[in-house]
């Protein structure tokens, strides 16, 4: 029966407190969650504690959801905003271990789950700048339209369009340096 509540309506319930309104919304959305985690931060468990770490703090963020706006794109933008603040993380982890030699096992360690885990489109992605990567997550992961995704990353949308341009040209280049060696 909670299947024919909308979500904004669940959102807005479990802003008030309803758990089981906040477990519906948790059952409907983590696999999308997790989804786009792992296209935004390229590995499993780097998307599973990002998804977890939204979900600890979703009942918080809900106090501050908008119905006018649709829960799913709210949501986008959550998860968006989290990944960017990971990235950030990571990036001042590194910096910081620089000089301890921490820094080059870490790198070492990512190529290596790179190689085992990744597919050659997977590892593309992965060299896209955040801004492309957030993009083609969001349009072609999650399948939304230039306009959704134009709405979630809060740019316009020919910025979108322009975007997936950019990203068909690196990939082309990317492909033709490999396939010169």
């Amino acid at each position: 029966m909670r299947m024919t509540v909308s979500d904004e309506t669940l959102a807005m319930a479990a802003a008030e407190g309803d758990q089981t309104a906040f477990a519906s919304l948790l059952e409907r959305h983590y696999d999308r969650i997790f989804g786009l985690s792992f296209r935004l931060l390229g590995t499993r468990s780097a998307a599973q504690d990002l998804t977890q770490d939204i979900c600890l703090a979703l009942p918080a963020k809900l106090l501050r959801f908008d119905a006018h706006a649709r829960f799913t794109t709210w949501l986008y933008r959550v998860t968006v905003n989290a990944a960017h603040d990971q990235r950030r993380r990571i990036a001042r982890r590194a910096k910081a271990a620089e000089g301890w030699g921490a820094w080059e096992v870490n790198r070492r360690a990512e190529i290596d789950e790179g190689k085992a885990a990744a597919s050659w489109l997977e590892e593309a992605l992965k060299s896209l700048p955040a801004d492309l990567r957030d993009t083609v997550a969001l349009t072609l992961g999650e399948d939304l339209t230039h306009r959704e995704a134009a709405e979630v990353l809060d740019v316009s949308e020919g910025t979108i369009s322009w975007r997936m341009s950019e990203v068909k040209k690196h990939l082309r280049a990317m492909r033709e340096r490999e396939e010169a060696l």
